[in-house]
């Protein structure tokens, strides 16, 4: 494989920027496509980058934007560790040109497990579902107050947007892509997974919401990453959003 670096153009959701990469980050950055995607790339050197172009001024400006960034050294997950997240920022208007975040497996030879759960104090709250009309077969469910706790959640019955009974509410946790999930006992005994922003209403049961108001909402098809209203490319993969 070459090493030879080549000026490409990085696309973000908020705009793109130029730089001379090498070919092993232009296999990271293409995700199948014509276009090379700057959040699978992480963080960058800024010397690298030539030019920025910024979807909100609407305008190229020379040179790197800035690059914003922070090492957690979080475990999101049994051995997965979110080892670095940042931004690349216009200089002008400070606007996000693209997020990444890179992980690291502490044992390469182990695959990455559940994600880690959230503490189930009863101080800890998530942010309230917007409230929708149920269906009358679970009309019993009640309004939730200004928040909802970890704990109150536990056990819920949780029904699809056709009212159909998935499974039963077992506890929160934090997924790879650091966006809250519901974990759930389905039916048949397993566990899975269900987004937070994928829920309608939680009251005496849980009540998910469609696929397509997901999609509204920035949900990216192909990893699942929950973007900002208004986004046109994934902060986490650079996939078009739909």
């Amino acid at each position: 494989m070459s090493s030879e670096l080549r000026l490409k153009k990085l696309r973000g959701s908020g705009g793109y920027v130029m730089a001379t990469v090498t070919d092993q980050q232009q296999m990271k950055g293409n995700l199948g496509g014509p276009d090379l995607f700057l959040a699978p790339m992480g963080r960058l050197d800024s010397q690298k980058i030539t030019k920025h172009f910024c979807n909100t001024c609407e305008k190229e400006f020379e040179g790197p934007p800035k690059i914003k960034y922070e090492n957690p050294n979080e475990e999101v997950a049994e051995n997965l560790i979110l080892a670095e997240k940042g931004q690349y920022i216009c200089n002008s208007c400070n606007a996000v040109i693209a997020e990444y975040r890179e992980f690291r497996k502490p044992n390469e030879t182990v695959e990455v497990g559940s994600a880690k759960p959230l503490e189930t104090s009863q101080t800890t709250q998530i942010s309230q579902p917007e409230p929708v009309q149920v269906k009358p077969e679970i009309t019993s469910a009640t309004q939730p107050g200004p928040a909802t706790t970890v704990s109150s959640i536990e056990g819920l019955a949780v029904y699809d947007e056709n009212a159909k009974i998935v499974g039963k509410a077992k506890q929160v946790g934090i997924d790879s892509n650091q966006s809250v999930v519901l974990l759930v006992i389905k039916n048949d005994g397993t566990e899975g997974s269900i987004p937070w922003n994928s829920i309608r209403k939680v009251g005496e049961v849980i009540l998910l919401g469609s696929p397509a108001v997901a999609a509204q909402l920035g949900k990216c098809a192909n990893c699942g990453f929950s973007n900002k209203e208004g986004s046109k490319f994934c902060e986490e993969c650079g996939s078009k959003l739909q």
